[in-house]
């Protein structure tokens, strides 16, 4: 099922699209891409970080990421964060 059919993704699925996609990525995006590797919810931690903050912080970083993958990507990870 794709985000489009009202599904939401887990972050580490999302991750693995973002990482087959935009290669090499930003290097100031990649602590946060690895991070979201981790992650199965918007809800979920990773360390001392929420998940929220992690996606936050890549969608900063990956200005540079563009595309048809990278729109429709990054427009799914805004809705995960009601942007």
């Amino acid at each position: 099922m794709t985000a489009d059919q009202g599904a939401v993704r887990p972050l580490h699925e999302i991750a693995k699209e973002i990482g087959d996609s935009w290669q090499p990525s930003n290097y100031a995006a990649r602590p946060y891409l690895n991070a979201m590797r981790e992650l199965d919810k918007i809800t979920d931690q990773y360390g001392a970080d929420t998940a929220r903050s992690i996606v936050s912080y890549f969608l900063s970083n990956a200005q540079s990421w563009r595309g048809e993958t990278a729109r429709r990507v990054k427009a799914e990870l805004k809705a995960m964060l009601g942007w």
